[in-house]
């Protein structure tokens, strides 16, 4: 077997058998809808289970992802379950829009203060699930449910002065700030008031899901408006994202600020490294569901943000990403400040290396997926337990029993990087495959013959 079809083996057996039979079907709540929230590391559910928006949607995603890549009737079933939590539960039949969470059962919840407030984010992995959910079933009420938080995502967060959405949004639907009458006593309280990326690539990832299966002219406006906004105001041309900005998309920085003050709000202002690379796909594939010709521009930047990554945040012992970065005042370099390495980045690092080194053959990625996966394999992957730790043990050994699944953690990275670098490392399509997985090698070749083209026409 060649390299790559070993390679291929080795993604497909993390997938099937260390991935998704630890997950699924233990995290469906039969009595009360949705997904479990928190397992441990050896896989018992807590007796705590809030529910929120993002793992629930994630889970739908990722259940109808697999269901078509692998033709298996049973995660279709279990997609279609947690989709039936998002419709009844989770969306709130008065005002509209998902709540950011609730309790196991479907009500109020006091866990991070959210109360009864919305995000953005959040009602972004809702469409994003519902649009993956539709292109599996082609079941009507999906998209109109999909079509229903978009509308309420456009009428209720889009800034029509300066672009962008907001991120904070009470139960009515209305965005607040540090000056409004409400007060959020919420986790992420210190955030509100600023406009982000992460919102905004995750609006970017939904909406290039629901484009491929919807073909709006108004979703198609918005998914190039922020595919713009995005490549031109948000990333500095150094190749990062700037985190946080003030209304005009001014970015906030503490730079200037004593390195106290600097430490304190590390949250508003560093370098995620994988975020970058994570944003590099999504934006190649926004453009590439617009049917942007010969988009030069999006695929210099892409290219920009993941060589930024490798030359800065990139552990040239070990491998792997560490988790942030910074610019001091004063400096010409890029710092590591946070030398860590979670796991949802490292997954996006397999997927970014790999289609790099698929669109650009000389490029030198290829090295850096190898090196990659042997780090994932050695400090990331669970050989006792299964699944993926929470971040690498090279660097928090306490991971080791560290919960398997939180609201944060679930399937979605891991699961869609292992996807995708299976497809990638199949010239041809296996003898045996079945129709989905074929399906999806044949759209994901002509993605990135594609971006292939574009990079021979335009950059050296």
């Amino acid at each position: 077997m060649s390299t790559d079809g070993a390679l291929r083996e080795e993604m497909l057996h993390a997938l099937r058998d260390n991935l998704l039979p630890h997950w699924y079907p233990l995290v469906i709540d039969k009595k009360c809808g949705g997904y479990f929230t928190n397992i441990t590391y050896d896989w018992k559910l807590e007796p705590a289970q809030e529910k929120m928006i993002v793992s629930q949607a994630r889970h739908v995603w990722t259940a109808s992802k697999v269901a078509e890549y692998m033709g298996l009737d049973d995660y279709c079933t279990m997609a279609d379950h947690g989709f039936r939590f998002l419709r009844d539960v989770m969306w709130d039949k008065q005002y509209g829009g998902f709540y950011q969470i609730r309790s196991r059962e479907g009500g109020a919840s006091e866990v991070n203060g959210w109360r009864d407030e919305k995000r953005t984010y959040g009602n972004a992995f809702a469409v994003y699930s519902m649009a993956a959910l539709f292109g599996l079933t082609r079941n009507p009420e999906v998209l109109a449910e999909a079509r229903k938080a978009f509308t309420w995502i456009e009428e209720r967060t889009y800034d029509p002065v300066h672009k962008g959405y907001y991120q904070f949004i009470t139960r009515e639907g209305n965005p607040f700030d540090r000056s409004s009458t409400y007060k959020s006593i919420a986790s992420d309280a210190n955030e509100v008031g600023y406009k982000d990326q992460n919102s905004s690539i995750h609006l970017l990832e939904a909406y290039t899901e629901l484009l491929s299966v919807w073909d709006n002219p108004k979703l198609r406006e918005q998914l190039a408006m922020l595919l713009t906004l995005i490549r031109d105001t948000m990333t500095d041309q150094r190749g990062f994202l700037q985190l946080f900005f003030q209304d005009d998309w001014s970015p906030l920085s503490f730079r200037d600020a004593s390195e106290e003050v600097r430490k304190a709000n590390f949250g508003l202002d560093h370098i995620s490294f994988g975020h970058d690379y994570e944003t590099a796909f999504l934006m190649l594939e926004a453009s590439h569901v617009l049917g942007i010709k010969d988009d030069v521009r999006t695929l210099t930047m892409a290219k920009k943000m993941l060589d930024h990554a490798l030359a800065n945040g990139w552990d040239r012992d070990k491998g792997g990403f560490y988790d942030g970065g910074y610019y001091c005042k004063g400096e010409t370099h890029c710092t590591i400040v946070k030398d860590t390495k979670n796991w949802w980045a490292q997954a996006e690092g397999l997927n970014a290396l790999l289609l790099f080194s698929r669109i650009f053959p000389q490029g030198g990625y290829r090295p850096y997926f190898d090196k990659q996966w042997e780090y994932v394999k050695q400090y990331i992957l669970d050989p006792n337990h299964g699944d993926w730790f929470e971040g690498g043990i090279d660097k928090e050994p306490h991971f080791k029993t560290g919960p398997k699944s939180h609201m944060w953690k679930c399937t979605y990275h891991t699961g869609r990087a292992l996807m995708n670098c299976a497809v990638m490392l199949s010239e041809t399509i296996p003898s045996g495959a079945g129709e989905g997985y074929t399906k999806k090698h044949n759209e994901f070749m002509q993605f990135v013959e594609h971006w292939k083209k574009v990079a021979h026409a335009g950059i050296a």
